[in-house]
């Protein structure tokens, strides 16, 4: 890669190496409908009793300010603060019950984004390492890689950290155990800023796509040599930098990162915002074949949904309405153009909020013991709630979902068992996530 001056090489190395994903005698609802998945990951954890679990019935000091609304599905509401998202509802189902018992950001994020506990449970000390279990997109290029140019995970508009938690950045979010070369690729910046572009997906000023073409040819001389002295390691490496170069130079490849090719209206009803714009983003990358796009709340530097202090108008003014644009319209602009169905999209936290407010702040404080997420397309059935919490959202009160269960369901719908054995660090097969797939979810 030196020879052509470039650096993304590292990123597909490895890849060739993939386990095979374990055979389905009888497949399960909702096994392998979906082609791609949009992961919406609301870090800091959003109060489940202000968004999708409102309780009007509990005391003033639970419920708090906010009232249901009804919904396009009868018999469900949500909160007032999500008016577009509830002419929706038939297009997802609501978990009311995910649950665990993690209270700690960091380690937590570990748990849902690879379906396995974290190295350090109940953490905020310990900072992402090889010891990690690899994120569900890293994986997902493994076990089913494509001949694509594109990454088989993208992650944007960062990679979420907390500047009160001591071990920073959290870790699961990249390739953990199977090293640096299957870390996703990271779209780091505001798609809303004007002149935004991509990093590491522009050619350099003086390379030109002749000389490119040019510097490719020199490049295959080489590896035609090097392959008769190491020809397993020659072959495996030159298709990793065929597949960096050939992102490099294909156009329609790289415009799957330019949003200026979206109109000017498509932009707007995402809304004009980092937020919207990221997840216009995702649809774009979708569409191009990128299996697993996760889109992380920003950094807002107001602490994200964690929402210790002013919970009531941090999610009002801040949270819920960018939120509510972004998530509805991808909704729609995925049915409208057929991809719903083959789209799995999923919107979550790490963990919800405590149901008693502070006194004094109006905050809410971390609460892991029972919290919601949502998720559409893929061949799950819209129009529903799935378990239930009690009636101040406590605990579950039927069908509890944890974070492995939820990337589980992320695996099965993308056709991938989370029950394959596949080998730890150590060489000892271990399965694949630590959770069941939710298959109650899926249409039959």
């Amino acid at each position: 890669m030196g020879v052509c001056g470039l650096s993304l090489g590292s990123m597909f190395a490895g890849q060739s190496h993939a386990a095979t994903p374990t055979k389905i005698a009888s497949k399960p609802p909702g096994f392998g409908k979906a082609k791609r998945c949009i992961l919406l990951f609301m870090w800091g954890g959003p109060s489940h009793l202000d968004t999708w679990d409102l309780k009007p019935g509990a005391p003033v000091e639970v419920r708090g300010e906010f009232k249901p609304i009804s919904t396009s599905v009868p018999d469900i509401q949500i909160s007032e603060h999500f008016p577009r998202l509830a002419k929706h509802a038939d297009k997802y189902a609501i978990i009311r019950s995910m649950t665990h018992d993690d209270p700690a950001h960091l380690s937590s994020v570990h748990a849902l984004m690879t379906g396995r506990l974290a190295p350090r449970p109940k953490s905020d000390a310990e900072p992402p390492s090889r010891r990690d279990w690899p994120q569900i997109g890293t994986f997902l290029g493994r076990l089913k890689p494509t001949e694509s140019a594109l990454p088989s995970s993208v992650t944007l508009p960062w990679i979420v950290s907390h500047p009160a938690a001591p071990g920073g950045i959290a870790p699961g979010q990249h390739g953990g155990m199977l090293g640096a070369a299957h870390d996703p690729f990271v779209i780091d910046g505001d798609p809303n800023a004007a002149g935004f572009q991509v990093g590491g997906l522009a050619l350099p000023g003086d390379l030109t796509r002749e000389r490119l073409d040019a510097r490719r040819g020199l490049l295959k001389m080489i590896d035609g040599q090097q392959a008769k002295l190491q020809p397993s390691d020659s072959d495996a490496f030159s298709k990793h930098q065929q597949r960096a170069i050939d992102l490099l130079a294909a156009r329609d490849t790289r415009g799957a990162f330019d949003l200026s090719r979206e109109s000017p209206q498509t932009r707007e009803r995402y809304g004009r915002n980092i937020h919207g714009q990221s997840v216009l983003m995702a649809r774009r990358l979708a569409e191009a074949g990128v299996p697993l796009v996760c889109v992380n709340w920003h950094n807002d530097g107001q602490n994200f949904w964690d929402t210790h202090g002013n919970n009531f108008a941090r999610h009002k003014n801040d949270l819920m309405p960018p939120s509510d644009m972004a998530f509805s319209e991808l909704l729609e602009d995925l049915s409208q153009r057929g991809m719903l169905d083959e789209t799995l999209v999923v919107w979550v936290g790490e963990f919800g909020r405590r149901p008693h407010i502070t006194a004094g702040n109006a905050g809410r404080e971390h609460w892991p013991w029972c919290y919601s997420a949502v998720v559409a397309g893929g061949g799950v059935r819209g129009g529903q709630v799935f378990g239930r919490s009690d009636p101040q959202g406590l605990h579950p009160a039927g069908d509890p979902v944890s974070p492995g269960d939820l990337c589980a369901t992320m695996y099965h719908a993308l056709g991938i068992s989370p029950e394959m054995m596949v080998n730890d660090r150590e060489g000892r097969p271990v399965r694949l996530t630590e959770g069941d797939a939710v298959t109650g979810l899926f249409a039959s």
